[in-house]
């Protein structure tokens, strides 16, 4: 990026457009999403790469806060239904 910094103009939209050189250096591509941390009085510009996926597991939820299994939830709603049907109760 060299010696000078490159410069952005806010339009009366509140949009911009990230300059060429800061585009090239955090190698994003046109329709690729960027995240805006604020810290204090000013904001970094950070890729936003990857999907919701990637971050499984990196959130702890203690045994007693988890949902849940929507599978075993499933099945028992199959039993369930079953028995009903064959019980006619």
């Amino acid at each position: 990026m060299g010696e000078n910094m490159p410069i952005a103009i806010l339009t009366s939209k509140g949009q911009m457009t990230i300059p060429k050189e800061v585009r090239e250096a955090l190698n994003l591509k046109p329709t690729e999403k960027v995240i805006i941390v604020v810290e204090g009085d000013h904001a970094v510009i950070k890729p936003l790469r990857g999907n919701i996926l990637d971050i499984g597991g990196s959130v702890r939820i203690s045994d007693k806060e988890k949902p849940i299994d929507f599978h075993k939830v499933r099945e028992e709603v199959k039993k369930r239904v079953v028995k009903k049907i064959a019980t006619g109760k």
